[in-house]
């Protein structure tokens, strides 16, 4: 019916499979195992990072035609569900301007709030993150969005980063970030208030796109049985994934400590 001999077709089926196929499918294994890594979230460049990194030969485009023909892909992104917080008792200027690429660490920092479902009610998460390294340097959690929820994370990032000088923090003009205990706090730790412009979330992006990132590859738009649950999923995804193994493409796809840990090389060691 095809038009092939029977010769023909029985000498294709006794002959074994070529080395490339052999060779795929052992990269296809490599493969689905860095991707379980990152818990099902890399795309094909950073799989392909992964697997330069490990001493694997193969072309960013291989590793892509492969992860198609075997059904490996990152999560996609969720629509973003946005809420509309109160108006500050004051608002500080937007210092910061969109520039996003800071040379060096502890120069500014960006910060703001989500929220999370569990059946007990909402969780809300704030997050302090350095601009330079995109390291998530603070961070809070509490069942309600309270400015003590926005400074307990700026806090966490002062004691964690003993800086020098002073240090921007932006934000966007929520209420906590407009109260008196906020503008104390920043006052008494040398840090520079700086906000976005009223409902412009461009003006706070890398924080919106950790929220995002967050968001797509751990939570999936699941609801968490109890808030201890949420705690601990998010501080497992902050700790043990985002800060210290996940890729990211502002830094050359490698992770915020590790960046921050070539950067303090000498440049001799570095290079």
């Amino acid at each position: 019916m095809l038009g092939v001999a029977r010769s023909g077709y029985y000498a294709w089926r006794a002959c074994p499979d070529s080395r490339r196929a052999l060779e795929n499918r052992r990269l296809v294994g490599r493969i689905r195992s860095f991707h379980e890594e990152s818990d099902h979230t890399y795309g094909s460049p950073r799989i392909y990072a992964d697997l330069r990194e490990a001493g694997e030969i193969a072309s960013l485009n291989r590793v892509a035609r492969l992860m198609r023909r075997n059904g490996i892909s990152a999560k996609p992104m969720r629509k973003k569900h946005r809420f509309v917080s109160g108006r500050p008792a004051a608002v500080a200027p937007n210092h910061l301007k969109r520039e996003f690429d800071v040379a060096k660490p502890d120069q500014a920092w960006v910060t703001d709030i989500t929220y999370i479902r569990t059946w007990e009610g909402w969780l809300y998460l704030a997050v302090v993150i350095d601009l330079c390294l995109r390291k998530v340097v603070g961070w809070s959690m509490q069942s309600r969005m309270t400015r003590e929820l926005a400074i307990d994370a700026l806090l966490m990032a002062v004691r964690r980063r003993p800086f020098r000088g002073h240090v921007l923090v932006h934000s966007d003009q929520g209420s906590q970030y407009g109260s008196d205990d906020w503008m104390r706090f920043c006052r008494d730790h040398d840090l520079v208030p700086s906000m976005s412009r009223r409902g412009n979330c461009w003006d706070n992006a890398v924080a919106e796109s950790f929220f995002s990132s967050l968001k797509r590859e751990r939570i999936r738009g699941r609801v968490y049985r109890t808030r201890d649950d949420a705690r601990a999923d998010v501080f497992d995804y902050i700790e043990m994934f985002y800060n210290s193994r996940r890729r990211h493409k502002h830094l050359g796809n490698i992770s915020p400590e590790a960046y921050e840990a070539a950067i303090k090389l000498p440049p001799e060691v570095s290079m």
